[in-house]
Parts: C-alpha cells; structure tokens; sequence
C-alpha cells in the first residue's frame, strides 16, 4: 500500500489533536470553578456531605445517561481500572478538597496545588493539616486523570467517569446518609446553588469533555493546559467570593501561566519539525536495496 490511511494522515492527526486540546480547555474551565463552590458549600454543609453527596447525585445522573445511551457494560479489566479513576476523582479529590477548604479559601487552595507538587519548599513555613489535605488531593486526582485519560479512549469520556460514579455508589451512598445524619443539611439558595454545580458540572459534565480531551489530544499534552487552572480559580475566587489574592499569588499565577505558554509552543515548534520532511539521503552503493 503506497496510500496513507486517514487514521495516520498529519492532518487528521493535527484535528484530533487540536480537538482534544478544545476539549480539555473547557473541561479545565468547568474545573476552575471547583475550589469556589466548594469554599460556598462546606461553610453551612458537611465536608462528607459535600464530596460524597454531590458524587451521588451525580451517579444518578450517570445511571441516567447509561440507560438512554445503552452502554455495555466495562470488561472485568476495566472495572480495576475504573476503581483507580473513582478512587482519585470521585472520592479523593472532592473529600480532601472540601476538608481543606473549611478553614482555608479558595484562592489559598488553587496556589498550592500548583506549587506543592512542583516544590516541597514553596509553601512558606511548616504546612498546615489543609494544605497536606490539599496535597493529597492532588496526588490522587492526578491519579485518576492519567487513569481516566487512557481509559476514554476505549470507553470513551462520558462512560469512563459515568462508570466510576456507579461503581463508587456502596461507599458514596452510606458515607453521604450518615453525613446527612450526623449534621441535617441547612442552607441557603446560594450554598445549595454551588453544591448543584459541583454535582453536576464538577462532577459530572466538566469530565465528560475533560476525559474526552485527554483521549483525543494526548494525557502529556492536553494535561499541560490544566496549569492554568489555578489561574481562573484565583479569577473566581477573587471575582466570586471577594477573597483576597495577595502579590505571593499573582506571581505564582504568572509563573503557571507563562509555562503553559512556553510548553505548548515547545510541543508544536516538535511537531511541525516531525511533519516537516527532511532531505532525503543519498544513496549508498553497494548497499542493499
């Protein structure tokens, strides 16, 4: 065969790749938003209630989504696999978050999850128990994206986290009723208002198109956006919630920032040099042809 398949052509691989890219762009947004709701929610609800509440509302919508799409149902494989992805994303991600933010804000939270897992030392003096909350948070997230990342392509984003929300449901459901049980939930319109969107965005759609990013663009690349996250988090916390961003902030914002830049035009200076052809060699007599 001297005709190349479409599936390898630089084209149609430069489309998926800058569809992912969209993809993961507003997966990061939904995200962005995250560490605000979250500071909203737990000042009137439980920080159990919240991370494994909202993972049940979310299940059910998942169920939903499963049946009107009719989805067969993962491999054994793939169930372990999925076990990573709810492990990280649906129950340790939204706990420690929601347990760091009761003393701490959100704009506190976006920096150090940028920083701390670039440097031990960046965050001044001895960590707080929130920010190891954070920490952990982050390691685990981390966890589930490139696990959730690999298993969309197979499954595709919207089944990968769909399928993590139901298979997380004999811990999320006991662990949210005692919550409830513990401290009744009481709040008002706005407090209920951020825990719908981290049920529904944070938890549910945002991984539709974030999963989805990092299957079609590449878990390397598209993971590079992420690190404007902290950036937009800082935005809404600011803009949202009128928490204050100190200078020790903006910095670290700038620096996220400019390394996204520099990284993606370091990725794309690579791949047009790869799909530029270079001179061909000359031939070498006596050499098998």
């Amino acid at each position: 065969m001297t005709a190349q398949s479409s599936a390898t052509h630089p084209t149609a691989v430069t489309a998926g790749r800058g569809a992912g890219l969209a993809l993961g762009a507003l997966g990061v947004f939904a995200f962005s938003m995250s560490l605000p709701a979250t500071r909203v929610a737990v000042q009137d609800l439980d920080p159990w209630f919240v991370a494994f509440g909202r993972a049940v509302g979310a299940a059910l919508l998942a169920y939903a989504y499963l049946r009107f799409t009719g989805a067969p149902p993962p491999t054994r494989g793939q169930w372990r696999r999925l076990a990573i992805v709810a492990l990280g994303v649906v129950v340790g991600f939204p706990l420690f978050t929601s347990l760091a933010l009761t003393t701490q804000t959100s704009a506190h939270g976006a920096v150090v999850i940028t920083v701390l897992p670039a440097a031990s030392g960046a965050v001044h003096g001895a960590p707080s128990l929130a920010d190891l909350f954070l920490l952990a948070a982050v390691v685990l997230c981390g966890l589930g994206y490139a696990e959730g990342g690999v298993l969309a392509r197979e499954l595709g984003g919207a089944r990968t986290i769909c399928w993590a929300l139901l298979l997380s449901l004999p811990a999320t459901v006991p662990i949210a009723v005692v919550a409830a049980v513990a401290r009744p939930p009481q709040a008002d319109a706005v407090v209920w208002s951020a825990f719908g969107y981290l049920t529904v965005i944070s938890m549910f759609l945002g991984f539709f198109a974030w999963y989805a990013g990092l299957a079609r663009g590449g878990i390397a690349k598209v993971g590079q956006i992420q690190l404007a996250q902290p950036v937009l988090t800082l935005i809404w916390s600011a803009l949202l919630l009128g928490e204050t961003v100190t200078q020790a902030s903006v910095v670290s914002a700038v620096v996220v920032l400019a390394c996204v830049v520099l990284t993606q035009r370091t990725r794309a200076g690579r791949a047009r040099s790869q799909l530029t052809p270079g001179p061909r060699p000359a031939p070498v007599r006596g050499s098998c042809r």
